[in-house]
């Protein structure tokens, strides 16, 4: 029996055994409330788990996201604390054009950040989505967690809580890349009327690619206030135009393909066996404006246990957010399976949840890929993915350094193929 078939017998049998006996508590629910509020945990080996940008942007700096969070840890920081800082670095790094400052705009060319942090010892959990003018969503999302009775802030209210903090306030997250990338966008979404600079002073047009404006005009686009009889059709054909002028940028070598999808999650443990976790993004490309994908919400992009572990994501948001991919995956580690199987078993979980035509390829596959990262509180980790073809390794920190992990895909050959 191979190692996916495995998977699949042991997601099958708990399933069963959920059907009958429902999840195992968490031992707070047969014990009642748990004093004090952080309870003590058995030593552990500090150990910080990120995707590639925790480990390759450092912002002109010594060290990268993981390397700052592991200090941190070893040094005695709130396990929190330490994460943030770490994220901190590839969120101010203009280079890094899936998260913060720099991060790729949504359709109206404004960028948008969503965060989410956990706090395993303290139960506390914040987040922020369609935040605009802070390129540290992640120090607002910890500030939710730490000064309010709420989760989720969001738009125009997280960013009033956010001033009111002190956070500075910039009028625009561009870069002259993000922005230049931005503008290619719209032309290959609309080549009739957004032309090419150099072709335009060279005199070539582009004959015969007049586009409707109607078709590519994001939702909402406008000034009309009454019901559009046609915006079924316009987000679909928007929806449908922007993907692919996206990924057309990826296929010419304009985007990663980890830029144009967003998102970094670093998760950590210290050696107290305190584990917290925190994700941060800009999100999907050139989404609709307000677009929120799992990236701060908890149990889709990130979910934290500290009885058993924490788990984040990276890839498409929709995914996690329908299966609730984070939390399912700690609760599978909850019920004895290791990081590896665990993951691979919410990997087939979404695999089999994909059904609609306009999400499979040509072999009926899923037309995108997901990653998770998981952290066991033994400190055992692993890196998983929907394809193996695609981003192949990990970042983790222990006392020996940052190294690149590899992946373990649950499908070969690519989402597109």
């Amino acid at each position: 029996m191979d190692r996916r078939d495995f998977v699949r017998t042991s997601t099958v049998g708990l399933t069963a055994a959920a059907a009958t006996a429902g999840l195992a508590p968490h031992p707070a629910a047969a014990t009642g409330p748990v004093a004090p509020a952080i309870r003590r945990n058995r030593a552990a080996t500090p150990i910080v788990i990120s995707d590639l940008s925790g480990i390759r942007y450092k912002n002109g700096g010594p060290e990268s996201a993981v390397e700052r969070a592991f200090r941190g840890i070893t040094e005695g920081e709130d396990v929190l604390d330490a994460l943030v800082a770490g994220v901190n670095i590839p969120e101010r790094d203009p280079t890094e054009m899936g998260i913060g400052y720099g991060g790729l705009p949504n359709a109206d060319g404004v960028v948008q950040l969503d965060s989410c942090c956990m706090h395993g010892p303290r139960r506390w959990a914040g987040g922020v989505a369609a935040l605009e003018g802070i390129e540290t969503p992640s120090l607002v999302a910890k500030a939710v967690a730490e000064l309010t009775d709420h989760h989720l802030l969001v738009g125009a209210g997280a960013q009033a809580f956010a001033r009111a903090l002190g956070f500075e306030i910039e009028d625009d997250l561009n870069t002259e890349d993000s922005r230049r990338l931005w503008l290619e966008w719209r032309r290959r979404v609309d080549p009739g009327h957004w032309l090419d600079p150099e072709e335009r002073l060279r005199g070539q047009g582009r004959a015969g690619e007049e586009t409707d404006p109607d078709r590519i005009k994001p939702p909402g686009s406008g000034s009309s206030t009454g019901a559009d009889p046609d915006a079924p059709r316009r987000i679909r054909d928007f929806a449908d135009a922007s993907l692919e002028a996206g990924l057309s940028m990826v296929d010419d070598g304009l985007i990663p393909e980890g830029s144009f999808w967003g998102t970094i999650n670093c998760d950590g443990i210290n050696a107290a066996g305190d584990v917290c976790g925190v994700t941060t993004t800009s999100g999907l490309s050139w989404k609709i404006p307000g677009r929120t994908g799992d990236s701060p919400i908890l149990g889709a992009g990130l979910y934290v246990d500290n009885d058993v572990g924490a788990v984040g994501s990276t890839g498409r948001g929709e995914a996690n957010l329908y299966n609730l991919s984070s939390f399912l995956a700690v609760e599978l580690m909850r019920q004895g399976m290791g990081p590896l199987d665990a993951g691979m078993a919410t990997l087939e979980r979404i695999r089999g949840n994909t059904v609609e035509a306009r999400l499979l390829n040509a072999r009926g596959l899923p037309n995108f890929d997901v990653r998770f990262f998981l952290l066991a509180k033994s400190g055992e980790t692993a890196g998983v993915a929907l394809y193996g073809s695609g981003e192949t390794h990990y970042a983790v920190c222990t006392e020996n350094g940052a190294e690149e992990r590899p992946f373990e895909g649950l499908l070969e050959g690519s989402p597109r193929d």
